[in-house]
This record gives structure tokens, sequence and C-alpha cells, in this order.
């Protein structure tokens, strides 16, 4: 199963701001509800090669990967990428809008395994449908992601 998510904000701040702010790796738990905890794995500053450790907690699991920056145009675009648990990549750009705002892409894509199956309690056919439903499932007190 293949994921492909984009998710995109106008953030009012200007973008070396927003593009300083999202590749510093100490705000990641912020604007991040998955992501408890990340540390070093290299020495700072980040930099192309740069290499981090990310604790995340996703449906109720939780998970450690580690990411190595493939990109780094500062004020602009962030790539993250990690090959276990699974393939994946992380690309986040930055793009004026006004002197004042900023719009911010983040572009997640992964290919995790499930052992060919999806777990039961994930499985969409098999679980209440709508808002109050939503609200009380396990996993979804927090968005995936925070503007």
């Amino acid at each position: 199963m293949r994921v492909d998510v984009r998710a995109e904000v106008v953030i009012a701040r200007a973008r070396e701001a927003v593009a300083a702010y999202v590749a510093d790796p100490a705000n990641a738990a912020e604007w991040c509800a998955n992501v408890v905890d990340v540390e070093w794995r290299t020495r700072p500053p980040l930099r192309e090669g740069s290499r981090l450790g990310f604790l995340t907690r996703f449906l109720g699991r939780t998970a450690r990967y580690t990411y190595q920056v493939a990109e780094l145009v500062p004020g602009e675009r962030l790539v993250l990428r990690a090959a276990r648990p699974f393939r994946q990549e992380i690309a986040c750009t930055c793009a004026s809008v006004s002197p004042c705002r900023t719009g911010r892409t983040l572009h997640h894509r992964a290919d995790p395994k499930f052992g060919g199956r999806v777990p039961r309690r994930q499985h969409p056919a098999r679980e209440p449908a709508g808002p109050a439903a939503a609200a009380e499932r396990p996993g979804n007190q927090a968005p995936l992601m925070r503007p």
C-alpha cells in the first residue's frame, strides 16, 4: 500500500522565519502531531547528509525512524528520507505569498508494509462513521499535521 499525502497551508509569517522553524529539528514535535522526540544522529548544524532519529506514535503504535537530509535549500526546501522500517520521503517547501505570508507545502510519500493486510481495527468498512465516532477512535485525538 503506497501513501502519498500533500498538505498545504498559508502561514502569516515571512518565508525565512517559516523555513528556519521547519528546518530546526527541535520544533518537529510542535508542528507534527505524531512526532514524540527527535535526536541528532550526526553533529549539528543541519546540512545535506545529516541524520536525525525520530520517535513517532501513530495508530496506537510507536516507531523509530532515522531520516537523512537528502536536500536542503535554506529558506526554501528540506527533503528527508528514511529507509527503515520502510521507505519514505518528506519534502517541505516554503514560498512567499506576500512579504509577511508564506505558503508551506508538506509532501509525504511512503511505502509501508503491513504484512499483506490492514489490521482489523483500522479497516474502514468495520469502523463506525461520522464525526462523533471518529472522535472516539484511538489515535484520532490529534491531527496528523498542525498548521
